[in-house]
């Protein structure tokens, strides 16, 4: 008996250690050791770029007419994220479903936004620690740039 609670001791607690990155050891990295990568990106993808305070590389076209984004409005947007190798990680096509509240999204989401006017379109390129930093997520890895194309479709 005390075999088989142990064993399944032992087995909960795999499954429930299972997923879980250990990121202890990881150091943020700094946007001034990622601002020459994040620059060649936009050089190679011809992004002609505002540097904004924060370190985001981005560019507006257009502004758009409609309202600019708070942080307690709900965004509804299109959009298409990719690692700086050019890899697709996430994209969102129908603006009913990727309607988000401004304030529960990324750090960098959260500044690139309220540049734009509803109707506005926005390329971002986001240091990882306006993104996922350390902890990365899902097919992300830690310490990675990304880059954000999005179309801010309405805001309420």
């Amino acid at each position: 008996m005390k075999k088989l609670i142990l064993a399944s001791s032992l087995f909960i607690f795999a499954a429930l250690s299972c997923g879980k990155t250990d990121t202890s050891g990881c150091q943020p990295a700094t946007v001034a050791a990622e601002k020459a990568t994040m620059v060649a990106y936009c050089t190679a993808n011809a992004i002609n770029y505002t540097e904004h305070s924060s370190g985001i590389l981005y560019e507006i076209s257009p502004q758009g007419t409609g309202v600019a984004p708070t942080l307690t409005n709900k965004v509804y947007v299109t959009y298409t994220g990719k690692l700086l190798n050019g890899t697709e990680f996430d994209k969102g096509t129908n603006p009913s479903l990727t309607g988000w509240t401004l304030n529960q999204l990324i750090d960098g989401w959260k500044i690139g936004l309220p540049l734009l006017k509803a109707g506005g379109k926005i390329k971002m390129v986001i240091p990882s620690s306006l993104a996922y930093g350390c902890s990365g997520s899902g097919s992300i890895p830690s310490n990675s740039p990304l880059y954000f194309e999005i179309s801010l479709v309405s805001v309420q």
